[in-house]
């Protein structure tokens, strides 16, 4: 059996974190699926999705400065020579990440930890709405 739904999110970009967990919850609580898995995917060559303790230091401060040092938007990109834009780092990063996670549905529940959320990161240098799907695949 499966169930699907989708989450709007307006971002800030870069580097914007938000925990999702509570969007993906209720997508779930939508669906008869009690045991199966939980896949969440952005749509989008700039957006990752992870999981991470929604803390406001690790948001705010530490995944930012993180891929700042691994994917540094102050260098050279050729990807932004084909477009003529500013966001080479955000497609690296993002790539980087990945766009979806999977999670066990276990009795109706995603098995997260005390301190694990669902977060969606919006690398580009704009703002924008993105578009999550969640996709539940079980019994």
């Amino acid at each position: 059996m499966t169930h699907a739904g989708r989450i709007q999110i307006s971002t800030h970009g870069n580097g914007h974190v938000l925990d999702i967990t509570g969007q993906v919850a209720e997508v779930v609580r939508k669906g008869d699926i009690r045991n199966g898995i939980v896949t969440v995917f952005v749509v989008g060559s700039t957006g990752a999705i992870t999981t991470t303790e929604a803390e406001p230091g690790l948001l705010n401060h530490d995944l930012k400065a993180f891929y700042e040092r691994i994917a540094p938007t102050d260098i050279y990109y050729k990807h932004e020579e084909t477009w003529h834009d500013d966001n080479g780092h955000s497609h690296v990063r993002a790539s980087a990440l990945g766009p979806s996670i999977t999670v066990p549905l276990i009795d109706g529940q995603m098995t997260l930890g005390t301190w694990q959320q669902i977060v969606l990161l919006d690398f580009d240098t704009r703002g924008r709405r993105r578009d999550v799907v969640v996709q539940i695949l079980g019994e």
